[in-house]
């Protein structure tokens, strides 16, 4: 990561006079996919991106009412609210240290992890990474207040309750889940479903129960590994929406260092719970044919994905890139898969 230019604060700066959705409805993916640039050693091109990208954003929402300790739960799930959010939460970090706010929300918000198609929990997430491993500079805590905040704003919960408590590992347990066929559907639109989706609590369910943190963090782990490696064969069912079966629990498990230890196992839970939502809805019922990419090193498929510049694309390979540095050989199916969002995806569709 470059950390002498101040490359990705610079462009959290420019993101932060920027509002978090555009068109209506439509996240701003840049924070996200600007820290993904730096980190894979791409911050010479991070402007570059970012001068094409802004020209589709907004301004930031005008503020309606400021929110205090005492009155934020009105305001919670408000999207029209999201700037009195932000203002809110990135006053709480000037005042505390930011780990204490993040744990403080978190369990607050997690109910919440499927709002917005997931992106505020992934945006909490490349904050977290950035913070953990970069330096605590304030673009990169204010960043963290933003995307608490926008949570915050587009807090909603699933119609449908889960809780593990079966013996099926995450792979076999996004197999095992029913789909909603033939349908092209958003996410307001789709997520509804599953409460009339016959079989699907009782799968969901069966995912097995961790035993302590450790294990609820291997199991985040093994998610996130499985729902890449899925991607690869049944993505197309809709290319976008699927690539968030897989960095949603990823973002989830990079903030676990900063948690408290008797919050992962409901941390699991609720990445689990949007994942096999957005599985079910989104999963096409046939696999692709086998994707022919030869051998490739993970800096070449993150070159690629610069290359490509969708956000869609540069994030879901960013996540298959974590996926591959944890086998000791490598991971050439996560790496597939991130070429095959590459494929799917159109550039400039996110």
């Amino acid at each position: 990561m470059d950390t002498t230019s101040g490359t990705l604060d610079e462009a959290l700066e420019r993101l932060h006079a920027t509002g978090p959705e555009f068109r209506g409805f439509l996240a701003n993916h840049g924070p996200m996919a600007v820290e993904a640039l730096v980190r894979h050693g791409r911050a010479n091109a991070v402007h570059r991106w970012l001068d094409l990208y802004a020209a589709q954003l907004e301004d930031v929402p005008s503020p309606r009412t400021p929110l205090t300790d005492a009155n934020w739960r009105e305001a919670l799930g408000d999207p029209l609210r999201v700037t009195d959010w932000t203002t809110y939460l990135t006053r709480q970090v000037a005042e505390r240290p930011w780990r204490e706010v993040l744990a403080e929300w978190w369990p607050r918000l997690l109910p919440g992890i499927a709002g917005a198609a997931t992106h505020p929990v992934i945006r909490v997430g490349h904050a977290v990474r950035t913070l953990l491993e970069q330096g605590e500079e304030e673009p990169r805590i204010v960043e963290l207040a933003h995307a608490i905040g926008y949570w915050a704003a587009r807090h909603t919960t699933l119609p449908v309750s889960v809780q593990p408590r079966g013996t099926t590992p995450p792979d076999a347990a996004l197999a095992g889940l029913p789909h909603l066929h033939g349908q092209r559907l958003s996410v307001v639109e789709g997520l509804p479903q599953l409460a009339h989706t016959e079989g699907w609590s009782d799968a969901a369910d069966a995912l097995r129960a961790p035993r302590d943190p450790e294990d609820a963090r291997d199991q985040l782990a093994a998610l996130v590994r499985a729902a890449t490696h899925r991607y690869l064969d049944y993505g197309h069912g809709d290319e976008i929406l699927l690539v968030h079966s897989a960095t949603a629990p990823n973002a989830v498990l990079r903030t676990l260092p900063v948690l408290p230890r008797e919050l992962w196992a409901p941390s699991l839970t609720a990445a689990w719970a949007a994942s096999a939502a957005l599985t079910s809805v989104y999963s096409a019922d046939e696999p692709l044919p086998a994707l022919k990419a030869g051998a490739v090193t993970p800096e070449e498929v993150f070159e690629r994905a610069a290359a490509h510049g969708d956000a869609h694309a540069i994030k879901m390979t960013d996540t298959a890139l974590d996926v591959a540095s944890w086998a000791a050989d490598g991971d050439d199916r996560a790496l597939a898969a991130a070429l095959r969002s590459q494929e799917l995806i159109t550039p400039g569709e996110g």
